[in-house]
């Protein structure tokens, strides 16, 4: 119910794709439904109907039509039929520029349900994108309209932000799902929501950060290990986290995972790329070492040359 196979890691070496940072996320939906699918689809809606035109529980009808959405193929898990209702379970995290809330998704008259994090950026007036600067370097706006705009942090701007940064996260989370990465599923993204697999138990218990743990050493070398396997990946793909700590790093049954991307930087396109790299490793680093780490393990600056290497293609 939680997450499906991840693809194997592709071979390194070759010339590597830049990922794209556009007003157009990437990927978008493949194709569109048949008129006899909708068809369908909208009887199995009308045969679930209650008293008042509505669905039978919950909030809301799936959004997934109307969607952009994850990598194929879709996990097993996941719930695409347009049936499904989806009910709201409550706040998982509010942040400064988002909030995090628990829905179930079920399909009415089967036995078939999924939970997911629907992570909702929040409207102009109540936002504080106040590092989105620098992140922003090395992105492409097609229109200089919305460039200045966002420059300028008018009111249609702050509300494209919020839906480029939605954008973001996205694209970059399916990227990284693509080679591998430990990364939730990405399951869809309508405006400035994005919904993902929810990483933790059936009863709604979310996966604990790694900030809240205390591992023994065995764990912490472990954790350490994991964690350098998944900054090599992003440094495969020419990427760093760019706001990396113990607090958007989860450990689900032993699995690190790394959480909010929506402020991933192209270090090669990005000026600042480097600082950036420089910055997560010495942040998750410092973690590590005041809880025990030996240095002869954790050692930032040699992290940080190979990630450097793999990024920039220099080794």
């Amino acid at each position: 119910m939680f997450g499906g196979e991840r693809p194997a890691r592709p071979r390194r070496g070759g010339p590597r794709r830049r990922p794209r940072f556009d007003d157009e996320p990437e990927p978008t939906r493949r194709g569109r439904l048949t008129e006899a699918e909708r068809g369908r689809l909208a009887q199995q809606r009308e045969d679930h109907l209650d008293t008042a035109g509505g669905p039978p529980a919950g909030d809301r009808w799936s959004s997934w039509d109307g969607a952009d959405h994850g990598p194929e193929p879709h996990p097993g898990w996941l719930i695409t039929e347009l049936a499904a209702v989806d009910t709201e379970l409550g706040v998982l995290k509010t942040g400064k520029e988002a909030d995090v809330h628990l829905v179930r998704r079920v399909l009415p008259g089967t036995d078939r349900h999924c939970l997911l994090a629907a992570k909702r950026y929040r409207p102009a007036e109540h936002r504080m994108f106040h590092r989105d600067a620098g992140y922003l370097e090395g992105r492409r706006v097609r229109r200089s309209r919305e460039m200045r705009a966002m420059t300028g942090r008018t009111a249609f701007g702050r509300n494209l932000l919020a839906e480029q940064w939605a954008a973001a996260e996205f694209g970059a989370l399916s990227r990284l799902w693509r080679v591998g990465a430990p990364v939730p599923y990405p399951a869809q993204r309508a405006g400035t929501e994005v919904m993902l697999e929810f990483l933790g138990e059936p009863d709604g218990t979310a996966a604990p950060r790694l900030a809240q743990l205390r591992p023994d050493p065995t764990q912490l070398a472990d954790l350490w290990a994991q964690l350098t396997d998944a900054l090599l990946a992003l440094a495969g793909d020419g990427l760093a986290h760019g706001d990396l700590s113990a607090f958007n790093l989860l450990v689900h049954r032993g699995r690190l995972i790394l959480i909010d991307l929506p402020q991933v930087v192209d270090v090669v396109a990005n000026p600042r790329g480097a600082e950036f790299l420089h910055r997560d490793v010495h942040n998750v680093a410092t973690w590590f070492a005041a809880r025990g780490l030996p240095a002869r393990l954790g050692d930032p600056d040699a992290l940080l040359a190979r990630l450097v290497s793999e990024a920039f293609g220099t080794g």
